[in-house]
């Protein structure tokens, strides 16, 4: 098989950066190691930035977004029992963002790639990516117990952290930056309807805790719990108990309860590899960076990554001029540290730390308050919240 870019990874990333080089006249040939069905059922991300939104948007992806999303113009932040909104139109001249699940970004995505297209191959487990430092990279990849070789011209890695294509990358070359956090997240799906019309982020003594959604009539909710925590040790009621405390407020306001029809653990990380770039393989989303998710950075931090090539490659062949894919790693990178410090102070802000001292605690509601009275202070996370510029 040959085609210009081999894109190992279907999700967002992978099958939005097909989508823009469909839409500019660029062959490509999508590679996944898990079915279709997987794909489109795997819970991650659920919050878009306003330049996801508008890239969707461009991209003729964005009509059900548009017509089952939830717009969102701002936060609440709750600490010490009192409640702040953060509004993002006011604070950022207009921007906002869209909660709509990365299931259904994907599932849009796969429905009109495989209507208009490129090849999109489920099944399809990428082995290893070969000669990346030449003109002709190729994928060695297995479907259905058989192996083969797409030749590309150039190789984009959307394939996260356990992929192949990170590994590719000489060591020599390469240097990685991490962090692990001493917490994870407890995160359930309910089917009741949100308390709350507006994402909930609460510090707590206890621990931090979010009220988020997925629709109407579907809650999403989580509760900082040990690292290690086994979802099966928490009892439905022990959940919603722990709720209500870290969400208490000095008014009226209630948590409503529900079915749980989900419940999981998510590790708190933060992971750069550097660089994002080796001879004609791109690294993009998971494959290079990983952010805690207090921040909702990591699904479009991949779209922005994706967004970089495939504006590098539109560059290159109308002028001929390497300059923007040479520059690719160095372009996302400097998103990515933005990223990263915006979900670090987040999430250092708001969770309690195992061996957190009263001085930690009470810096912790200083920096709370801070964005309680500072117009400036709440600019600025207006701004991170809703997404740094793609360059």
């Amino acid at each position: 098989m040959r085609t210009t870019v081999g894109i190992i990874g279907a999700g967002p990333a992978g099958l939005l950066l097909a989508r823009l080089l469909h839409r500019a006249g660029v062959e490509s040939v999508v590679l996944e190691s898990r079915d279709r069905d997987y794909v489109e059922q795997r819970q991650r991300a659920g919050i878009l930035e306003q330049g996801t939104v508008d890239v969707l948007r461009a991209a003729g992806a964005g009509d059900r977004m548009d017509r089952e999303g939830l717009p969102h113009d701002g936060i609440e932040l709750r600490f010490a029992r009192r409640r702040h909104r953060v509004d993002f139109p006011a604070l950022t001249g207009g921007r906002s963002v869209m909660v709509y699940a990365q299931t259904e970004v994907c599932k849009d995505l796969i429905a009109l790639q495989l209507e208009e297209g490129g090849p999109l191959l489920f099944g399809a487990e990428a082995l290893a990516v070969e000669d990346a430092d030449t003109e002709r990279p190729r994928i060695r990849f297995c479907r259905e117990g058989r192996e083969d070789v797409l030749e590309c011209e150039y190789v984009v890695g959307c394939d996260g952290f356990w992929g192949v294509s990170r590994t590719a990358v000489p060591s020599g070359l390469s240097r990685a930056f991490e962090r692990t956090y001493p917490f994870s997240w407890l995160g359930i799906l309910a089917d009741v309807a949100p308390s709350h019309d507006e994402l909930v982020y609460a510090r707590h003594e206890r621990g931090f805790a979010l009220l988020s959604m997925r629709s109407p009539s579907v809650s999403r909710l989580y509760l900082q719990v040990p690292a290690g925590t086994d979802a099966g040790e928490w009892s439905d009621d022990q959940i919603w108990e722990e709720l209500e405390r870290r969400f208490e407020t000095a008014d009226d306001w209630a948590l409503a309860r529900g079915p749980i029809t989900s419940k999981s653990v998510t590790p708190m990380r933060s992971y750069v590899h550097e660089p994002m770039r080796h001879g004609r393989l791109f690294l993009a989303g998971d494959a290079a960076h990983i952010v805690p998710p207090t921040g909702a950075k990591g699904l479009n931090l991949a779209v922005g990554d994706v967004v970089t090539f495939a504006r590098a490659l539109a560059h290159q062949r109308e002028t001929g001029s390497w300059e923007r894919l040479d520059a690719y790693s160095e372009t996302c990178l400097r998103r990515v540290w933005q990223a990263e410090r915006f979900s670090y102070e987040m999430t250092s802000m708001l969770h309690r730390a195992p061996d957190a001292t009263p001085f930690d605690e009470r810096i912790q509601l200083a920096r709370l308050a801070r964005l309680t009275a500072s117009r400036a202070a709440e600019t600025d996370l207006a701004h991170g919240y809703t997404g740094f510029p793609l360059e």
